[in-house]
């Protein structure tokens, strides 16, 4: 099955974004990519901060930010082993711009349809960063990276799982399979913008 009928993304990464962005700028990549992994980690434990009495979720997104910690060290593991050195952290445009489409608000009712929002959002970036380590380990020429992004693709595919489950669970009162719709069609836009950067949202 394809990332675009798993995840339903209505535009697929081109195949050129990795031979004629990517490879030309492999250091770039990486350290982007380790900063994905420590703010995937830092979403996950804001969702145990502002919801410390649904247990569950807390115990899900502990151990989440377990296993993000532990890719954020084997990216730069990576890093080191080439002789590169982690640099700044990069802005990313991508995941600020999803962040306009967050649904907010007060009262209970709110508060639901608020952490459904906050979920979906982790979803569609895990659902986008799966896409695109398939297309990076199907068309880079590094082996090892190659291997790498095939592995991690599998992982993101479970993250991507986790958090509509739990928009499921949690979201009573809320069409979260409409909403994650609504998501996939206002990615499809944005998407349209990116793919020209050696980022792994770029």
């Amino acid at each position: 099955m394809s990332e675009k009928t798993m995840f339903k993304l209505q535009l697929p990464t081109d195949p050129f974004w990795v031979k004629n962005v990517v490879e030309s700028n492999i250091e770039e990549l990486l350290t982007d990519h380790a900063f994905c992994e420590q703010k995937a980690a830092s979403n996950a434990i804001t969702l145990i901060v502002q919801n410390p009495e649904l247990s569950d979720l807390v115990q899900e997104m502990a151990e989440l930010v377990k296993e993000e910690m532990d890719h954020f060290k084997r990216v730069h593991d990576i890093i080191l082993q080439r002789g590169y050195t982690l640099g700044r952290e990069r802005k990313d445009d991508y995941v600020n711009e999803l962040i306009k489409f967050l649904k907010k608000g007060g009262g209970q009712a709110k508060k639901t349809e608020s952490l459904v929002d906050r979920l979906l959002f982790a979803a569609m970036i895990e659902a986008r960063s799966c896409e695109r380590f398939k297309v990076l380990s199907d068309n880079v020429e590094d082996q090892e990276l190659s291997e790498f992004y095939h592995e991690l693709m599998i992982s993101e595919a479970n993250h991507y799982t986790l958090f509509i489950s739990l928009a499921r669970k949690y979201g009573e009162g809320v069409d979260v399979d409409q909403r994650w719709k609504e998501w996939l069609d206002y990615e499809g836009k944005v998407i349209q913008n990116y793919g020209k950067k050696e980022t792994i949202h770029g």
